[in-house]
């Protein structure tokens, strides 16, 4: 379980926090982030989900406001859709010192915390995508298990317009350790689908906004998986994070995997 009192305690201690600070913390259940923000920094510790920043929409300076007092705090947090201004402040910040994690293929920066948690150490997931243009939101997907300790093992370009290729990735010894699938799909969304009539574990869908005419911005892909006759959860267009926070759930109440195969480990 995360201690978000000792992380408070050890801000203190190291002087990046004051008594009072810290107190009000603690009194409030919130730390103030800057222009009206409130971080609830005991996220983790109540359901063991780590702290997501949405940066879409936000000031560069509020995001940098918001970052910093979790960092004096010495708490970590996941940083969701970061592009443009926001992404060059969060770079900035980093060359300055601070302890932030890129992921040159999704817009999802972590920041690591001065305690790493791994509180699903030892699960496994597999994060598919039908093409490659789907590659951010799976890869959002997967950032955010592996900051989690999730073992994770990833098949991208794998749709159904060559089905051999997802037949060759779920013999890998990754697909089949894997105790939940994130299959993220655009165009007709049939991936899923498919993959959730191969399986006996869990599968969530993610429908992309990769396609054009009548399914444009991932309706189409939404729509076939709602409508699918194999059994699957769905979430809503290019949602990577809550795709996998629904599979950190499932995977909370499982025992760990066990060892990887020799010779092969999930990436």
């Amino acid at each position: 379980m995360v201690d978000t009192i000792e992380s408070l305690l050890g801000a203190v201690r190291r002087g990046h926090l004051s008594i009072p600070e810290a107190a009000r913390a603690l009194k409030e259940g919130h730390l103030p982030g800057g222009k009206g923000a409130r971080l609830d920094f005991r996220r983790a510790e109540r359901t063991g989900l780590p702290e997501i920043i949405l940066a879409e929409g936000k000031d560069p300076d509020d995001l940098e406001d918001i970052i910093s007092a979790l960092a004096r705090a010495g708490l970590g947090a996941v940083i969701s859709r970061v592009k443009g201004r926001n992404m060059q402040r969060l770079r900035k910040m980093a060359a300055g010192g601070l302890r932030l994690r890129f992921n040159p293929r999704t817009d999802v920066v972590v920041l690591e915390g001065t305690r790493r948690e791994n509180l699903l150490r030892g699960r496994t997931a597999a994060v598919l995508s039908a093409g490659t243009a789907d590659l951010r939101v799976a890869e959002e997907v997967a950032t955010i298990l592996h900051t989690m300790g999730v073992s994770v093992f990833r098949a991208y370009d794998v749709g159904v317009a060559g089905m051999h290729r997802l037949l060759t990735a779920m013999k890998d010894p990754g697909a089949r350790r894997a105790q939940v699938f994130i299959v993220c799909a655009g165009r007709e969304g049939a991936l899923p689908t498919v993959v959730a009539g191969m399986i006996d574990r869990p599968v969530i869908a993610v429908p992309t906004s990769v396609g054009y005419g009548r399914g444009a911005r991932g309706e189409g892909a939404l729509t076939a998986m709602l409508q699918s006759c194999a059994p699957l959860a769905v979430v809503n267009v290019d949602g990577g994070v809550p795709a996998a926070l629904v599979a950190a759930q499932f995977l909370r109440h499982l025992p760990p995997a066990g060892p990887a195969p020799r010779g092969r480990t999930a990436r």
